[in-house]
């Protein structure tokens, strides 16, 4: 557990996060998740780009 410094609408602003070992900060849930969104979405980019209809892939 650790202080995590941030910039927010002009505003520093401490958090507690969890921390590894390393010194990396841990991800929430939620920030996996619109990790994993954002992935998606350049993924699905790049199929309609190539001309690959992603519903037709198996």
């Amino acid at each position: 557990m650790g202080i995590w410094q941030v910039r927010y609408q002009n505003l520093e602003l401490s958090w507690l996060r969890w921390w590894n070992n390393q010194g990396n900060l841990l991800q929430t849930g939620w920030e996996r998740s619109q990790q994993a969104e954002a992935r998606s979405q350049r993924l699905a980019a790049k199929l309609r780009e190539l001309n690959i209809n992603q519903d037709q892939l198996v």
